[in-house]
């Protein structure tokens, strides 16, 4: 009895309507000047920051690219193998797609959205016939009542598909980037730079819309008529206008020149110190978006950037600091998956010696090693990350 007290009364009230309560704020406060962001979800990144976005692109494309490219071994606790059923489904993991494109798709998708899924396509038990990148967009988690998934929904036009995790082993691999806000989904690079990538569509819009207008900066119209009248009539300001728009805009009237009668005269305007910041501002928001993929601004030829004495370190260290980690992480994740259908334990990490932008690194290293006579021959595999010899 003590809480309904606290509950208002229903005789008499207006029905209830699903609206927002914000609703009206938001529509007044709409065009009010102030700053204007894109939209945060994964279909509106990719848009915006990855096709719309030369920056975001290529530092996709680089990071997926170069991570795909990585030479993987397959080992376990005793030896390296060269041939194993494993190693064939990683080569051709589907029909439609050999080991570049599908760690490719896989490691875009990461790079879009913070999640990377893998579907196995299972005949029989074992190793999975199939494997398949699904788009981290269309995939949905369904927790459970501990907060763990027990399903993954994957919706396509309305059709949707539910993945039961509840069995052993799982049918979905979830890969995903720390997010620390987030217990279900990863945080992604196109998340972490999207101001800076609207900065820099923003600086594009505008510099195309300079071009647009002769590739200058616009200019006044001052009219002085013959009686001191400082106003055109209706008529004539239609058909400054109209002469304005077919014979003075556009690329393909850039530089023809302008015929002024009856009181006109042309006041040109220069650029502004805003405008000429402009550009500066373009190449910052470019330097931010490779900063957040951890790509260094040099390999993408964004001007003013001297983190790196040459190319070559900053290659180095592309690999290093971005490549390797992401890579690593995959293929032990993706390692255990497999493990559990496969019902052994198998290792797979990248080949650092087939790498070439580390191949002085791992000279250096193979070279200091050998030449350690404290060292015996197990301790030296050890450090070079080889299984131990097999006995005899």
């Amino acid at each position: 009895m003590g809480w309904k007290m606290f509950r208002k009364s229903d005789a008499g009230g207006a029905p209830e309507q699903k609206a927002s309560a914000t609703g009206r704020i938001v529509a007044m406060a709409s065009g009010s000047g102030r700053v204007v962001w894109s939209p945060r979800d994964t279909a509106s990144l990719t848009r915006q920051g990855f096709t719309g976005n030369p920056i975001g692109f290529r530092c996709v494309k680089l990071i997926a690219e170069a991570a795909a490219a990585v030479p993987l071994v397959c080992q376990d606790a005793e030896r390296r193998y060269d041939i194993h059923p494993l190693i064939d489904l990683i080569a051709r993991p589907n029909a439609g797609q050999g080991q570049g494109e599908f760690f490719e798709a896989l490691y875009g998708q990461m790079m879009l959205s913070g999640n990377g899924y893998l579907e196995a396509v299972a005949v029989e038990p074992g190793l999975p016939r199939e494997l398949h990148v699904l788009r981290a967009d269309r995939m949905s988690i369904v927790p459970g009542a501990d907060g763990w998934p027990v399903a993954y929904d994957y919706t396509v036009s309305g059709r949707k598909h539910r993945f039961d995790m509840t069995g052993s082993p799982d049918p979905i691999c979830h890969l995903k980037s720390f997010h620390p806000q987030d217990d279900h989904y990863g945080l992604s690079p196109m998340q972490a730079a999207a101001v800076a990538l609207d900065v820099h569509n923003s600086a594009s819009a505008w510099s195309k819309a300079l071009l647009d207008n002769a590739a200058r900066p616009s200019g006044a119209i001052i009219y002085k008529g013959a009686d001191g009248q400082g106003s055109l009539s209706p008529d004539q300001y239609d058909r400054l206008v109209y002469e304005m728009e077919s014979h003075h805009q556009g690329a393909r009237n850039a530089g023809r020149p302008m015929l002024l009668e009856g009181g006109l005269d042309w006041k040109p305007m220069g650029f502004s110190p805003s405008d000429m910041e402009f550009h500066e501002t373009k190449a910052g928001a470019a330097r931010e978006i490779a900063v957040a993929f951890g790509v260094p601004p040099m390999l993408l030829g964004i001007p003013g950037d001297a983190t790196y004495a040459n190319y070559a370190e900053a290659h180095r260290a592309f690999y290093r600091l971005t490549i390797l980690p992401l890579a690593s992480k995959v293929a032990a994740d993706v390692a255990w998956w497999l493990s559990t259908h496969l019902g052994e334990r198998v290792l797979l990490k990248p080949d650092l010696d087939q790498i070439p932008a580390l191949a002085a690194e791992r000279d250096q290293q193979w070279k200091r090693v050998g030449e350690a006579q404290f060292l015996s021959d197990a301790e030296k595999r050890v450090l070079l990350g080889l299984p131990p010899l097999a006995e005899g």
